[in-house]
């Protein structure tokens, strides 16, 4: 499976550029469908167009169905294991089940969440946003990239139609609980006794969000214009970048400007506009919203407007399913608190039992082509997970 991946949305970087209802994803989600067909599990897709691999009816008694997996999109030029290991480690339960012998005595589900990672319409877990209602259709598709095109543009040249779009109660009551497999996105593990960490349960993800900063400037000829002539945008973002850096550090959060938009955009020209995207998070969400607040008083001062594009709180993760899980893999297993968004946080948030699971990463680079895990840590986290689901359907 891993090798049939390899080549889609390969970049010249050596990482992946696999966006939402692109000509790659088509073939990730052909991919994901061939999948279903040659295990005979009956596939489904929601309002969204998040695809299900169900063994077993997910309608025979309402919300008893067992779902695991992750997604399949990256952000730019990411690393191969950001998702597709869930998707994958899903998969590998289910011929482990089988070879065991076993039939799931509840639904079982595997899912491709689309869209995860936002890279092309700047919404995180679009998604799970959108059939959980904590995005609103309407404005889901206005959603623009950055050629001009809205989600529901992109949509319809997908061949989906934007109209199907919308929170999805049909699909949510058939969730009982929900495990997402994920490697992971930072180095604890790989600071910890190499022995008994390749695996490690998460406890919650920390508040997080993303904001659009807008800021006025002149256009005007970049080599007749005096400098004090000058109304810059450029330099109003430059100010703002810096800015997050400094407030982060004095409010113990971490904060990322990793787009900007420049209007003209030409080189002999003085730019007219500058939009900068604003990633936040931290372990405390006052601190947060504190750094939030400090960046956008400086962008009013600059006469620039903040639009929140998403946020969500502190997520912890179900109570009772971390502890099973602890009872299934034992008590000493790490437990990991996350800095990175995932759909589990979106299905935690409208009352759905959820837990995660992450599989070492030695360098503990993310979301970059050096992103990697060790085959034997994958291999240990599929079997954890077969563990689990194991667990669960007894």
């Amino acid at each position: 499976m891993w090798d049939e991946l390899v080549p889609v949305g390969k970049a010249p970087s050596g990482g992946y550029r696999r966006f939402a209802w692109t000509r790659d994803d088509h073939t990730l989600r052909e991919w994901f469908a061939g999948e279903c067909t040659c295990r005979g599990l009956d596939l489904t897709t929601d309002r969204m167009g998040n695809q299900w691999a169900w063994w077993g009816d997910p309608d025979a008694v309402p919300g008893q169905g067992l779902v695991i997996g992750s997604h399949l999109d990256s952000v730019p030029d990411g690393g191969a294991y950001d998702g597709p290991l869930g998707v994958l480690s899903a998969f590998a339960v289910v011929d482990a089940l089988r070879e065991k012998g076993i039939t799931p005595s509840r639904p079982l589900a595997v899912v491709n969440f689309v869209d995860e990672e936002g890279a092309r319409f700047g919404v995180a877990c679009a998604g799970s946003r959108v059939i959980t209602g904590a995005l609103d259709a309407d404005r889901a598709r206005g959603l623009v990239d950055s050629e001009g095109l809205t989600m529901a543009e992109a949509l319809a040249a997908a061949g989906r139609s934007a109209e199907d779009l919308g929170r999805d109660d049909e699909t949510l009551r058939r969730i009982g609980c929900y495990v997402e497999l994920h490697v992971e996105q930072g180095r604890a593990m790989a600071d910890l006794d190499p022995d008994t960490s390749a695996v490690a349960i998460g406890t919650d993800i920390w508040p997080h969000g993303r904001w659009r900063l807008d800021l006025p400037g002149v256009a005007n000829h970049a080599g007749t214009t005096r400098l004090v002539d000058r109304s810059d945008a450029t330099l109003l973002a430059a100010e703002l970048v810096l800015a997050a850096r400094a407030e982060a550090m004095r409010h113990r959060t971490v904060a990322t400007v990793g787009k900007l938009r420049l209007e003209p955009g030409g080189v002999n020209a003085i730019a007219s506009h500058a939009t900068a995207w604003l990633d936040a998070r931290g372990p405390v969400e006052e601190d947060v919203r504190a750094t939030v607040s400090a960046l956008s008083d400086e962008t009013a001062q600059h006469g620039g407007t903040v639009t929140e594009e998403s946020w969500t709180g502190t997520t912890p993760f179900d109570e009772g399913l971390i502890g099973r899980l602890r009872g299934i893999l034992g008590a000493e297993v790490p437990l990991l608190g996350t800095g990175a968004g995932h759909d589990a946080g979106i299905l935690s948030n409208v009352g759905i039992p959820t837990a995660m699971l992450f599989v070492r990463n030695p360098t503990g680079v993310s979301h970059s082509p050096a992103e990697f895990a060790e085959q034997d840590d994958c291999h240990r986290g599929v079997s954890a997970l077969t563990d689990v689901v194991e667990g669960l359907l007894s």
